[in-house]
């Protein structure tokens, strides 16, 4: 049985979230808190398997609690937040100091309509209740904490305005983190477009791409449909479509397109991404597959290296949620199997043996 404890200032919250995780075999609510001061005692002496954490409570904070129950190793956090600017904000920073995941609100601050993520939070608190989640999440810190101190930095491909090469990078649950990590490591003469698929609510993709870019030694953003593609720049799939690029003639330089065809599970897809990037950079395409619930990926992971491109996978030495990856793994579909922080380092490898 998973025990997990409820913290939201909001008592319609409380008892909305507490029936639906008590309406499953697997689950039982050993307590709710009503903020953050409460939250953390509570958390120390019932010692959950899981805590749901509201973000916005009066006194202390979803992120101060967050940061005691993490610190002290009680148990992994996921975390609960409103669909809003500030909402996303929070949450990504909430990722950084060492949530599991979050979850949102699908009507905001009080949702009454939580039936509509129900599915996905049961699955991330079975998930996050799976042993070592916590210590993984602590073990990632501190490995890239050495390994940024020993890596040898591979030099960098020479920056030009021809595209002739493309990095994809797909990744859902636990992925914010890791993402944000490899691609402030990427040079900012990569020799390559990259594209980049995060399962997140469409809300919360231009608010990633800002953070993203603000990190990174190239600019990161929000596709936008009919842009003409630009090397060295990161292309981050809009919520709610799917990234698509198209060409016209061989002459003529691909362009973003935005679609909501084929209907799929996630909008936007990693699949549906990386195929539409691999018909036109072909062998000249490195995949890269990152922490995800399910396989969303993985085929498209195996096309790539039939093809004669470079895939990569994160192993799950550090992957939050090893799925996606084991999935790619599973079907033949990887060339590299690499803890998370060596990703950016086999990127640019991956690159410098393509040729120019």
């Amino acid at each position: 049985m998973i025990r997990v404890l409820i913290v939201d200032d909001s008592a319609l919250m409380r008892k909305k979230l507490s029936d639906i995780l008590n309406a499953d075999s697997e689950i039982e609510v050993v307590g709710t808190a009503r903020d953050g001061e409460d939250g953390v005692l509570k958390a120390r002496e019932l010692r959950p398997d899981v805590v749901t954490m509201d973000i916005n409570m009066p006194g202390m904070d979803g992120l101060t609690s967050l940061q005691y129950i993490i610190n002290e190793g009680i148990c992994p956090v996921l975390m609960v937040s409103s669909l809003t600017q500030e909402g996303a904000l929070a949450t990504f920073e909430a990722l950084e100091l060492g949530a599991f995941d979050f979850i949102p609100k699908p009507g905001g601050t009080i949702s009454i309509n939580l039936d509509a993520v129900k599915k996905e939070l049961i699955s991330k608190i079975k998930y996050a209740a799976k042993a070592g989640s916590l210590e993984k999440i602590k073990k990632y810190r501190e490995r890239k904490r050495k390994w940024n101190e020993t890596k040898i930095h591979t030099p960098p491909t020479k920056n030009n305005d021809i595209i002739s090469k493309a990095v994809v990078i797909g990744v859902s649950t636990g992925g914010p983190k890791i993402l944000s990590d490899i691609i402030a490591d990427l040079p900012a003469d990569l020799g390559a477009v990259v594209f980049i698929v995060q399962h997140i609510p469409p809300n919360f993709t231009a608010s990633f791409a800002d953070r993203l870019n603000k990190i990174a030694n190239f600019t990161i953003k929000e596709a936008e449909g009919g842009e003409v593609l630009k090397n060295n720049t990161g292309y981050l799939g809009k919520g709610g479509y799917h990234l698509l690029i198209n060409r016209l003639t061989p002459s003529v330089v691909p362009r973003i397109r935005l679609s909501t065809r084929p209907e799929h599970l996630f909008m936007p897809s990693v699949d549906i991404m990386m195929e539409s990037v691999l018909n036109i950079f072909k062998e000249r395409t490195v995949g890269v597959l990152l922490t995800g619930m399910g396989d969303d990926g993985a085929n498209s992971m195996v096309k790539i290296k039939k093809a004669g491109g470079i895939t990569i996978a994160e192993s799950e030495e550090t992957a939050v949620v090893y799925g996606m990856p084991a999935e790619a793994v599973a079907r033949g579909g990887v060339d590299i199997l690499v803890p998370g922080y060596k990703v950016a380092n086999e990127i640019v490898k991956a690159l410098k043996k393509i040729p120019d």
